[in-house]
């Protein structure tokens, strides 16, 4: 198998392995037999485990960001976000349910925490009070992410309903920022 590929098998089975028991709680030979390779393999490509772990959090980060946009919040945001979920849900909750519990990464965390409050800000600019544009900014990365691990748990039912009634707990917080 080509190096390329089986790094990526590598990262597939990690992030799985990773959302089932955490990071300290994951060894490498469960990583390794998840992937099919041996320990020495896996050393081959990664010098340890956080250095996996932290290459897993930026795989699942980026694939996140491909598929929602990094930018800008519109009509095709949330269901882009459930679609994400839904395709990866390991990578979904090592991201925004596990990865927060693991303090020697909380700098990924709190980084990817940052830009999603920035986005929200710049998106909000219909709230013109500046403490409650920060308020609901800092608010909503954190609402509609649990909201969609929720969903995941629940067994995903109806992807457009979910998405509407996320919607609707977004329009709700923006409401109450304008204090409507």
């Amino acid at each position: 198998m080509p190096r390329a590929q089986r790094r990526e098998q590598i990262i597939d089975a990690a992030t799985r392995a990773f959302a089932r028991a955490g990071f300290r709680s994951t060894g490498l030979d469960v990583i390794a037999a998840e992937a099919g390779v041996t320990p020495v393999i896996l050393y081959r490509h990664f010098a340890s485990k956080a250095d996996l772990y932290r290459t897993v959090l930026d795989s699942a980060g980026a694939r996140l960001r491909e598929a929602v946009g990094a930018d800008e919040f519109d009509d095709t945001s949330i269901p882009a976000l459930l679609r994400a979920a839904s395709a990866d849900p390991a990578a979904f909750r090592l991201l925004f349910r596990y990865a927060p519990r693991e303090p020697e990464f909380l700098d990924v965390v709190n980084a990817s925490r940052s830009t999603a409050i920035e986005i929200a800000h710049r998106n909000l600019a219909e709230i013109t009070d500046a403490q409650w544009r920060s308020w609901a900014a800092a608010l909503l990365p954190t609402l509609t992410t649990d909201a969609v691990i929720a969903w995941l748990d629940a067994g995903r039912p109806d992807a457009d309903q979910a998405a509407a009634r996320i919607r609707h707990i977004v329009d709700a917080v923006i409401n109450a920022a304008l204090n409507q």
